[in-house]
């Protein structure tokens, strides 16, 4: 009887949710619901629900939080500068006679965006409106073209500053530190978003390796499915001057993001309103920012700021009557009763973790999933960091997997009608692949993730 009304909250939330009603009203109203029917047969105890002005009020005066919204403007700034044409068409200068060449250039401009942005959306839709259509007059196989847009989006996923990992980060760290003080602990080391970072930076780097490896193996067994780029106009003018033109303000810009805040010259908050000024510099410079592009950014990071703080009050709802009506110890006796120890129970976590990122989005699922299973799993003695790195390679993962990653509907939306749906869901099966095998690596080895903050931080 223990575990029925903790079922019956994930049964009716997974219901409400299928039947389309918005994801923080629906963890919020949910539990509220459950809370009051619990509460008439003396199952729950209202007065808990007393609490929660005081929750809301530690997220609103979070500091970590306030870089959320200013990563966010930061990326949508970006993106309206038409940065990431430029750095196709300088990457093109330097790889455009290759076989595959097309491709590593989309690899890399992803990889960029993806420091610079952050954000999986824009960077998937931006780069299928403005490579596909060069890939396929090249003559790409539409599979592989696909592929490599939808794996080069998802790496603001796990390519820091993302904002999966600001939020992650957060998250973690309350965990972390709700773990040590149930052990006695009461002046934990503390888990930070710098940590997280840091901790991404190699894993990350390695999935960029193994989707330019991927295009190499392409271009020496099926040539014919890569070919050089066909405007020779373009790959013959190789002006040092271009080049260095598109790379050097983009990469100025995420030293001054990335480096400060890996350094410790800087916190998040602080490098992410850097950013923030130095984006919207960067469009202006580029002749991008006009007041009308400027109300848009504006326009643009308050719907998506508002979306994720108000996915964090129902979510703040939800883990409070979740735990209230015993969610808590059922999750615990559940992974801690496992056969295999603690492996099975790190193994069914990222099993759930990836089966619930084919239907909801990264936000929800970390404010809501990682704060239940948080707490078990570093009882368990696994290091936060390897943990973190660990579930944001999973979403990425899941998020490229067919047939709901969320990936393939950003990139159906703007793919032109040549393009089948079967060529995007089988283009990136061989990057699923990779995804699957760089996560096993850092399983193997979780040096990957902790021996850089342990090198930077200590």
């Amino acid at each position: 009887m223990d575990a029925v009304l903790p079922l019956t909250l994930l049964g009716a939330l997974c219901v409400v949710l299928m039947l389309g009603f918005p994801v923080a009203f629906s963890l919020a109203g949910t539990a509220l619901a459950v809370a009051w029917i619990a509460s008439l047969f003396d199952q729950f105890d209202l007065r808990l629900l007393h609490s929660l002005p005081s929750r809301f009020f530690g997220v609103m005066t979070n500091e970590v939080l306030v870089a959320v919204p200013l990563f966010v403007f930061m990326g949508v700034a970006l993106e309206r500068s038409k940065l990431a044409e430029q750095l196709l068409e300088a990457m093109g200068l330097l790889f455009g006679r290759l076989r595959g060449g097309l491709g590593i250039s989309v690899t890399l401009v992803g990889m960029v965006l993806a420091a610079s942005t952050g954000i999986v959306g824009a960077t998937v839709v931006t780069m299928g409106l403005l490579s596909l259509p060069t890939m396929l007059k090249a003559g790409y196989d539409p599979k592989l073209a696909c592929g490599t847009i939808c794996a080069a989006g998802t790496l603001g996923q796990i390519i820091p500053p993302s904002i999966v990992l600001v939020i992650l980060g957060d998250v973690l760290q309350a965990a972390h530190t709700q773990t040590q003080l149930a052990k006695g602990n009461f002046a934990p080391d503390p888990v930070s978003v710098i940590d997280l970072f840091a901790g991404a930076m190699l894993p990350g780097l390695l999935l960029v390796a193994l989707y330019i490896g991927w295009q190499a193996v392409m271009a020496v067994l099926r040539p014919d499915t890569c070919p050089p780029l066909v405007d020779q106009a373009v790959v013959q003018d190789r002006s040092v001057r271009r080049v260095i033109g598109a790379l050097l303000p983009t990469g100025l810009l995420i030293v001054a993001v990335l480096g400060s805040i890996l350094m410790g010259v800087a916190t998040p908050t602080e490098s992410a309103a850097v950013g923030a000024v130095g984006a919207m510099s960067l469009a202006a410079l580029r002749g991008q920012m006009t007041l009308a592009v400027l109300r848009e950014v504006m326009r643009t990071t308050t719907m998506i700021s508002s979306m994720v703080f108000m996915i964090l009050f129902g979510a703040s709802v939800f883990s409070l009557v979740f735990r209230g009506v015993g969610g808590d110890v059922m999750v615990t006796e559940a992974l801690s009763g496992l056969p295999g120890g603690p492996i099975a129970a790190m193994a069914v976590v990222m099993a759930v973790m990836f089966l619930l990122g084919f239907f909801i989005d990264f936000v929800e699922i970390v404010f809501v999933v990682v704060p239940i299973v948080g707490p078990v799993l570093l009882a368990m003695d696994f290091d936060p960091i390897w943990l973190g790195v660990m579930m944001a390679v999973n979403l990425q993962t899941s998020f490229l997997t067919p047939p709901f990653g969320f990936a393939l509907f950003y990139l159906r939306g703007v793919a032109p009608e040549s393009v089948r749906t079967t060529d995007i869901y089988l283009g990136v099966i061989p990057f699923v692949i990779l995804q699957l095998a760089g996560l096993g690596v850092v399983a193997l080895f979780p040096a990957l993730a902790t021996w850089l903050p342990r090198l930077l931080i200590g």
